[in-house]
């Protein structure tokens, strides 16, 4: 038997003096380029969605005078510009560029504007993310969606933050404080989880939609993927669960929205609203699963129905939660009896989980040809 002949180890090279200076130093650069580029990005995205929205209110009011047009308008657009640019332009995110606009009118911008709109300026008046705009129109009381904004800037807060702060009503306890300077002081301080890497700034679903890039998954991918894996989870369960549809849309004073799934409970006859977080759950969540059963009790349901029951779904990364909304049934029995009937809240929350665990195992998104 021939004996092999070891091989030499061969040692590693020794670092140049001063390496440790000149690597750190090239990272900072990196990190700090790549931070200012997704500013950048996001000026102009945010911008451009500004102006966009002008011109679909312009649009609308030329047109009011025709039923539906702005629904139509806005069905129309999304198509073409999607078929032109790619993501990025579904009638939800055209929904949020009109009340952008709308929320930010010309007159309260137009002292540091010149007449021609040009891009460059705009994006110098609007300096927070896209995706911060977005997570401000949600607050609907005019005053605490200015306070936020004020705060964001003034604190330098990152999307994550901002997120955190809303969600748990950081404007109504500052407002009830006696000492409301120590608790701005207070809000000012980021936790870790607060941090965005550029990394995560490059990588924003907004800026990789509006420059039409492909990441490993994008949200919205994400999104449709467990909407239907839940779908098919709670058909196969068999208990009582008939479909009715997906994204279905609703419109409550001027703002439209979409329900991710709706079904229909044979034994308990009633719909079943689920509606799909990414993020963790908070008490504006809750609140907008609240209003979406009113709405469907009193336009989607039948006289003979029961009240519709929520199901909020939340698919934060390692802390996946279900949580059902019963507080809007008539009394305490009817409660009961859902909860009885309706499928086990850990049960659903774990099977969110584990759906998420193997869609990014995959790297794959599509479970229509392949369910777990």
């Amino acid at each position: 038997m021939t004996r092999k002949t070891p091989v030499a180890t061969r040692k590693p090279a020794a670092l140049p003096a001063g390496y440790a200076g000149i690597h750190g130093g090239i990272v900072e650069l990196l990190d700090t380029a790549r931070q200012a580029a997704a500013r950048s990005v996001n000026a102009l995205m945010t911008a451009s969605y500004w102006e966009i929205g002008r011109r679909i209110v312009e649009a609308e009011q030329k047109g009011r005078r025709r039923a539906g047009y702005g629904e139509q308008l806005m069905e129309r657009l999304s198509a073409d510009l999607t078929a032109r640019f790619g993501r990025g332009f579904s009638p939800d995110n055209l929904e949020n560029m009109r009340r952008f606009f709308v929320a930010y009118p010309l007159e309260a911008i137009s002292e540091t504007l010149s007449r021609k709109f040009d891009l460059t300026e705009l994006a110098q008046v609007f300096t927070l993310p896209w995706s911060a705009y977005v997570r401000l129109l949600s607050v609907k009381d005019d005053h605490a969606r200015q306070f936020y904004e004020a705060e964001a800037l003034r604190g330098g807060w990152s999307v994550r933050q901002l997120d955190r702060q809303i969600g748990s009503q950081f404007y109504e306890r500052t407002a009830l404080s006696k000492d409301k300077a120590a608790m701005l002081v207070k809000g000012s301080m980021a936790k870790p989880e607060d941090a965005v890497t550029p990394n995560d700034a490059i990588k924003d679903p907004y800026v990789l939609e509006f420059l039409d890039l492909k990441d490993e998954y994008s949200e919205s991918d994400l999104e449709a993927a467990l909407i239907q894996r839940l779908e098919d989870f709670l058909l196969e369960l068999g208990e009582g669960f008939t479909f009715v549809g997906r994204q279905r849309r609703l419109r409550i004073d001027q703002t439209w929205y979409r329900v991710d799934l709706l079904f229909f409970h044979r034994k308990l006859r009633c719909l079943v609203i689920i509606d799909l977080k990414l993020g963790s759950l908070n008490h504006a969540d809750v609140g907008q699963m609240h209003m979406y059963c009113n709405y469907a009790k009193e336009h989607w349901a039948y006289p003979d129905e029961n009240p519709p029951v929520g199901l909020i779904l939340c698919a934060d990364k390692g802390h996946a939660l279900a949580r059902y909304a019963l507080d809007g049934l008539p009394n305490k029995v009817m409660a009961t009896n859902y909860q009885t009937v309706l499928p086990d809240a850990e049960l659903l929350q774990k099977e969110l989980e584990n759906t998420r665990r193997l869609l990014e195992s995959r790297g794959t998104l599509s479970l229509r040809d392949d369910k777990p």
